[in-house]
C-alpha cells in the first residue's frame, strides 16, 4: 500500500471529491499544504468550499482530468474499474488509496485517534463528542458524517492530539483505520449486499475492535447480542454502557418534557450520578449520550462541561431535524433507513406534540428492503399514516422483484393506512390535501425524500 509522507506534501486527486467524507479529507490535506484536485458530477456547497480553499474541481469525470503531475489518486467504494478517471489512473501507473485507507493514514498523525462505529447512531454520537471536545476547548480535528451546525460543516481542523471520526463497517472500510479509542454503538444486520449474515458482521466488528492497541480502549454497548464474540481476546481496556445497571455506564429515571426532550440520571460503576438533559429527542439519543459521556470521561474532560455541551447540542442535519411549519403542520426530516432507526425515530415522535403522525418514507436500496420487509412494515406502523415513495436504488441496479408497492401491501396487512405514489409531486399534493393543523409530518430515508418537506415549505 502507498504510504503518504505528511512532511512532504504531494498532488492528490480525489475521484468523487464532493462526498461528505471525501470532501472532508480533501480539506484536511489542503490545510497541510497538499495540492488537491478532484472531480464530481455536480456542484455543491462542499465543492464550492473546497474550491475556495484552493482545490481544483472538475464537474465531469473524464480521463483528461488525470494529469501527469498527479502523485496519488483516492477513490470511494462507489468508483468501479470502468470509471474513466480510475481507468486512466491505472493506465498511467499512478498509486491509489481507497477513501478508508487515506483516512487511516491521516489518523496515524494524531496521538489520540477516536473511531466511532455501529450500525446506527454514528453521526449523532460523533457530533455529541465533538461538541464536548469543542466546549472543553480541546481543539480537536473532527470528521463527521453529516453537517454539524456549530462548525458549519462536517470537518473541523484543530491543532491538538485529538482526532475523531466515524467508522463505517460497509465493505469493511473501518478495518483500514488506526484508532487508539474505539466505540461500538450497536451491531445489527445491515449492508447485506456485502455481508452474508449477522455472524459475518459481528466478525467484522471483532476485527475492528482488535485494531485497538494494548493500551487502547473500547467503549461498547453492553446490550449487543453476541457481545462476547466481539470482545473475545481483546487486550485493550473494555468499558460497557447501556440501560442495564450492570454496565460500567448506565442510565435511569428517564423522562420526557412536552417537546420530547429527555432527562435522565447517568450513573457509573464508581458510584457517580449526574442529571443530564438533552435537546434531541428519543431514547436512542439517550444511549448515544451515555456513550459520549463514557468517552468524555476516558479523555479526562470535565463532566460538567460535557453535560452542558450535551444540553446545548441540537442535532445534525437530517437527524430528526425540524424543518418548519406550514398551515399548522410541523415538518421534521430524518435519515432513518433501517427498521431499528425508524422505530427509534417514530417512538421519539410519539412524545412530540402532534395530532396525527404522518411518515413519508423512501426505502433505501432493494437489498435492504427485501431483507427486512416485515421489519420495515412493523416499524412504519408506529406512525398513524404512512406514505411511500419509490425505492431509492443508490448503487443497485437489480430490483430483486421488490418495490414500494410490496412494502405497502405488508403495511396494509397490519391494518395501517398506507399510501404509495410514484412521484414527489403526487406525494406533495396528497399531503397538502390530507394534512391538518396540529399534525406532525416526518420525511424519512437516506435518499432525497427531504425534498418533499422542503418543497412543501418552499425552501
Amino acid at each position: 500500500m502507498y504510504q503518504i509522507d505528511f512532511n512532504h506534501p504531494i498532488h492528490i486527486h480525489f475521484i468523487g471529491i464532493g462526498g461528505i467524507s471525501m470532501s472532508g479529507l480533501a480539506e484536511i490535506l489542503l490545510s497541510r499544504g497538499f495540492i488537491v484536485s478532484g472531480s464530481d458530477r455536480i456542484h455543491s456547497a462542499l465543492t464550492d468550499m473546497l474550491e475556495e480553499a484552493g482545490a481544483t474541481v472538475c464537474y465531469r469525470q473524464i480521463a483528461e482530468n488525470i494529469s501527469d503531475d498527479i502523485d496519488l489518486a483516492v477513490y470511494t467504494a462507489a468508483i468501479h474499474s470502468d470509471n474513466p478517471e480510475y481507468a486512466a489512473v491505472v493506465e498511467k501507473g499512478i498509486p491509489t488509496l481507497s477513501r478508508a485507507q487515506l483516512l487511516g493514514q491521516i489518523m496515524r498523525n494524531y496521538k489520540i485517534p477516536v473511531a466511532i462505529s455501529g450500525t446506527h447512531g454514528k453521526t449523532t454520537t460523533t457530533s455529541m463528542i465533538s461538541e464536548i471536545l469543542i466546549k472543553a476547548e480541546a481543539d480537536p480535528t473532527l470528521s463527521v458524517g453529516g453537517i454539524l451546525r456549530s462548525i458549519g460543516g462536517n470537518i473541523r481542523i484543530g491543532k491538538s492530539d485529538y482526532f475523531v471520526t466515524e467508522a463505517c463497517e460497509y465493505t469493511n472500510s473501518f478495518l483500514s483505520f488506526f484508532p487508539k479509542i474505539g466505540v461500538i454503538l450497536n451491531v445489527e444486520e445491515d449492508h447485506l449486499d456485502f455481508f452474508h449474515d449477522i455472524y459475518e458482521i459481528r466478525e467484522s466488528f471483532h476485527r475492528f475492535a482488535s485494531l485497538l492497541p494494548d493500551d487502547g480502549l473500547l467503549i461498547i454497548n453492553g446490550s449487543i447480542e453476541g457481545l462476547s464474540d466481539i470482545v473475545k481476546g481483546l487486550k485493550c481496556t473494555v468499558l460497557t454502557y447501556g440501560k442495564n445497571s450492570s454496565c460500567d455506564y448506565s442510565y435511569t429515571d428517564l423522562t420526557f418534557d412536552e417537546m420530547a426532550r429527555p432527562t435522565f440520571t447517568l450513573q457509573d460503576k464508581w458510584g457517580h450520578r449526574e442529571t443530564v438533559t438533552l435537546s434531541v429527542s428519543g431514547e436512542h439519543n439517550v444511549s448515544n449520550a451515555v456513550a459520549a459521556m463514557a468517552l468524555s470521561d476516558a479523555l479526562s474532560l470535565p463532566r460538567q462541561t460535557a453535560i452542558t455541551a450535551l444540553a446545548q447540542f441540537s442535532g445534525t442535519d437530517r437527524r430528526f431535524e425540524y424543518k418548519g411549519q406550514i398551515g399548522g403542520v410541523t415538518i421534521i426530516d430524518d435519515y432513518a433507513h433501517h427498521p431499528t432507526e425508524i422505530t427509534a425515530s417514530l417512538q421519539a415522535a410519539v412524545n412530540y406534540p402532534h395530532r396525527t403522525l404522518w411518515c413519508v418514507f423512501q426505502p433505501h436500496t432493494y437489498t435492504r428492503t427485501k431483507a427486512f420487509l416485515p421489519e420495515f412494515a412493523r416499524a412504519l406502523s408506529l406512525a398513524d399514516k404512512v406514505v411511500l415513495a419509490d425505492i431509492y436504488a443508490a448503487r443497485e441496479t437489480d430490483t430483486l422483484g421488490i418495490s414500494s408497492r410490496t412494502l405497502q401491501e405488508e403495511i396494509s396487512k397490519l391494518g395501517k393506512e398506507c399510501f404509495y405514489f410514484p412521484s414527489f409531486d403526487e406525494i406533495e399534493n396528497f399531503l397538502l390535501e390530507r394534512c391538518s393543523h396540529g399534525d406532525l409530518l416526518i420525511t424519512m430515508g437516506a435518499g432525497d425524500i427531504v425534498k418533499v418537506g422542503e418543497n412543501l415549505l418552499g425552501l
